[in-house]
């Protein structure tokens, strides 16, 4: 269970992470990518974010992209949110393929 402060911290984080990747898209082929969860561990020292991306196409090698520039993505969040935590969580990026299985969910039921 998370405590409020993890809360606030994780909602901290999403909202400066997609703000980073918006500015970045030109980075990472121009694909929209949203962070649609972030969960971070109750000592704060990681966060799990899982990501969007769209559209499908190439959304393996955007995806290792965005893993190879985890240590500068952690600077610039580092950079930004420096002023409200005392510690910049390492970062772990996961796929959120929930759309993908709601829409072959809603396939199977046509």
């Amino acid at each position: 269970m998370e405590s409020t402060r993890q809360k606030k911290i994780s909602a901290l984080i999403q909202k400066e992470m997609s703000i980073i990747f918006q500015k970045k898209a030109n980075e990472f082929s121009n694909k929209l990518i949203s962070v649609t969860i972030v969960r971070t561990a109750p000592d704060l020292s990681t966060a799990r974010i899982y990501l969007s991306i769209f559209p499908d196409q190439n959304k393996t090698v955007v995806f290792e992209e965005i893993k190879k520039s985890k240590s500068n993505l952690r600077f610039e969040l580092g950079n930004r949110i420096k002023n409200q935590v005392r510690k910049i969580p390492d970062l772990q990026f996961y796929i959120d393929d929930s759309l993908d299985y709601a829409e072959r969910i809603d396939n199977l039921l046509k």
